[in-house]
């Protein structure tokens, strides 16, 4: 699509560089969405590419993933042995409604920022206590959960001229056993429900519900709990008014898949759950 409102393209290679935002700019990165159709709103666009963020880089303490950092390059990351997490990543990566060709280009970050129920990135980020690093308008920096970062369909706590930076994964995330459950209404549609499980060295639950839901909800377990005290507390912590509805499920249907695979998550944690 070409953007034909568009006058000016700024290639800023620092974040002292980065113009100021006025009504009309719009952030580039991958570019998958804003070139999908017609942006009569926008006169500028600052192309994040020349600042040149590393896609992933591994520390003693987390993961962390530029906002920039493709599906591609995201689903190429070599884990280590000891994250047993690590699958996640590539069945998320999969859930995309997307081609390999789309892959290379789609961000991360574009995924969160574009907040949609579906959103496997942020199915990811959030299960994996991700972190996400703005850069603020106005100077600055806030760090704001990925559980917290998505407030609804396609609705986020991003200000206007406000940047994603990064997402940090904590290290010790990736090291929890996991379960991964999705479901859609046609075999590679988008995601209508997509919950992850994951269970810590004590025994503890952490339930992550997402494309179900406007907007990730967790539900957190000190221990595994049996078939009706998980359904209760889906059904306590998920009011009908937080499942999403669009042509990809209605809610009560999506409700009792959220309900069904969550269950589906239970059952196969249950093994792995210490003595």
């Amino acid at each position: 699509m070409d953007l034909n409102t568009i006058t000016a393209v700024s290639h800023p290679q620092t974040r002292s560089e980065l113009p100021v935002w006025t009504p009309g700019d719009a952030w580039l990165a991958g570019g998958t969405w804003l070139f999908s159709e017609p942006q009569v709103h926008l006169t500028r666009l600052i192309d994040l590419t020349d600042l040149k963020w590393p896609a992933l880089v591994i520390t003693d303490s987390h993961l962390s993933i530029a906002a920039t950092c493709t599906i591609s390059q995201l689903d190429a990351l070599a884990c280590p042995p000891g994250w047993l997490a690590a699958p996640l990543v590539s069945r998320c990566c999969r859930a995309f409604l997307a081609s390999f060709k789309i892959w290379k280009t789609a961000t991360v970050g574009g995924n969160l920022c574009m907040s949609l129920p579906a959103g496997p990135m942020i199915s990811l980020t959030a299960a994996l206590d991700g972190v996400c690093t703005i850069w603020k308008a106005g100077g600055g920096e806030q760090r704001i959960p990925v559980a917290e970062f998505v407030t609804g369909n396609q609705r986020n706590r991003l200000s206007p001229g406000d940047l994603l930076r990064q997402i940090d994964i904590p290290l010790p995330a990736l090291k929890r056993r996991s379960a991964f459950r999705q479901i859609s209404l046609a075999p590679v549609g988008r995601s209508a429900a997509l919950l992850i499980g994951s269970l810590d060295g004590n025994g503890a639950l952490k339930l992550t519900v997402t494309a179900s839901t406007i907007r990730p909800i967790q539900i957190s377990f000190a221990k595994l709990p049996d078939a009706d005290a998980l359904r209760a507390a889906v059904v306590e912590e998920i009011t009908d008014d937080l499942y999403h509805t669009d042509i990809h499920g209605k809610p009560l249907w999506r409700k009792h898949m959220t309900l069904r695979l969550a269950e589906e998550i239970r059952v196969e944690l249950l093994g792995a759950a210490p003595p």
